[in-house]
């Protein structure tokens, strides 16, 4: 073998030098190609800031003795934050960010149960109106239109259904 043909150490694993970034390398966009103005022409030049005050210098486990030590419990609950929730809302869809929520009247507050023609559906249907009866909730495990269905009560002003209201005095 011919030691003069193959590199040896880190000769043999160096990359190809590429004119074009690769993935591992980051991309530094021109000034004209950032969105951002800046008071200096490049990018480079901005440089980091900084805080003008110390963190965390005064708090409880930063020398080495302290965090050796360790906290006691007392110290670590008193250093949390407790949650803050939301207020409880007033029930009807608890929208707290509204401007209020409209109830409608014409909704019923109990849900129906399933609703069977009079002759449960077999024979011709020679009844003129949809009519059904509520015959319960079979084990609750309705469709969305069955479970969409609510009982309204009537209002005293409604005419009865039978009544023409050409016909009223």
């Amino acid at each position: 073998m011919d030691s003069d043909d193959t590199g040896r150490g880190d000769d043999v694993y160096q990359p190809e030098a590429t004119e074009e970034p690769g993935e591992d390398e980051a991309v530094q966009l021109d000034y004209e190609d950032t969105l951002l103005d800046p008071d200096v022409s490049d990018p480079l030049d901005e440089g980091y800031s900084p805080p003008e005050r110390p963190l965390a210098v005064e708090r409880e486990g930063t020398t080495l003795a302290e965090s050796e030590e360790g906290e006691t419990l007392d110290q670590r609950l008193s250093e949390e934050v407790p949650d803050i929730g939301d207020p409880q809302g007033d029930g009807l869809g608890d929208a707290l960010d509204t401007d209020g929520e409209l109830r409608d009247d014409e909704v019923g507050e109990d849900r129906s149960g399933r609703l069977v023609a009079p002759d449960e559906g077999l024979g011709p249907d020679t009844e003129k109106d949809l009519v059904a009866s509520d015959v319960g909730i079979d084990g609750a495990a309705a469709s969305a239109e069955e479970a969409a269905v609510h009982v309204v009560e009537d209002d005293e002003n409604d005419l009865p259904v039978d009544e023409d209201p050409d016909e009223l005095p």
